[in-house]
């Protein structure tokens, strides 16, 4: 004998690499994740990867689907227990993906707020929890007499671009097979589409990184107080 055998490598599997990610995210964010680094985490070279992950972007666009799964999975739990009424669960859903986002920091900011995130809002639809968010908006289009912006006070400027989310909209929910009152989706329906997502993500968005304008001692009684509002101007306030 030559000496001793050389101690195999350890088999990475494609779980252990995203369970070191979920660490490197939740305790340092997105920029921290490198093949590098997990690789150093898990005893291996960064090449051991490779046969899971071609590159980086690979691997947090995996992660990024899978904490899209993770949010819809709470939202279907928060929902579950509620009565059937689209009211509800709708406002019950703006309130959980509030709550997740500020449980979450890291996964939040690479699923909504990172370069590698920078998905349209018709993308976010199609994605497990953007048709939960839908399915509570078609319940409410069925159910209730919303008030939508008339068509002669949407911005002109704003038109091409509302027509082009409207339609990809519509072919959407057609392949998808959604309860969806597709009817009913008129140019004013997308407009306030488009403004409640912006109102509800603006919110959370500046709460989960620190930057609402002034220092609030029970934020969440604000926005309970936005989607208040919301409900009022919408017309399905109880």
């Amino acid at each position: 004998m030559t000496g001793k055998a050389r101690g195999r490598a350890p088999v990475v599997t494609d779980a252990d690499i995203r369970r070191v990610t979920r660490a490197l995210l939740a305790e340092q964010g997105p920029e921290a994740v490198t093949l590098r680094a997990i690789a150093r985490a898990l005893g291996v070279t960064a090449p051991a990867l490779y046969r899971h992950y071609a590159s980086r972007d690979e691997l947090i666009e995996r992660m990024r689907v899978e904490f899209c799964a993770d949010l819809a999975e709470y939202l279907s739990t928060e929902i579950a227990p509620l009565p059937d009424d689209g009211a509800v669960q709708f406002l019950a859903i703006c309130r959980g993906f509030r709550r997740w986002a500020l449980a979450n920091p890291r996964a939040f900011t690479l699923v909504f707020a990172s370069p590698a995130s920078g998905r349209p809002m018709i993308g976010r639809f199609d994605e497990p929890f953007g048709r939960i968010f839908l399915a509570a908006a078609g319940r409410l289009l069925a159910n209730f007499d919303i008030a939508t912006p008339p068509g002669e006070t949407i911005p002109p400027a704003l038109r091409d671009d509302l027509v082009s989310f409207q339609t990809e909209l519509l072919a959407m929910l057609s392949e998808s097979g959604q309860k969806f009152p597709a009817e009913k989706l008129d140019l004013g329906v997308t407009y306030l589409m488009v403004q409640i997502w912006a109102r509800l993500f603006g919110h959370v968005t500046l709460e989960v990184f620190g930057n609402y304008p002034i220092p609030l001692a029970e934020p969440e009684i604000m926005f309970d107080a936005m989607l208040a509002e919301l409900a009022r101007t919408t017309g399905f306030a109880s």
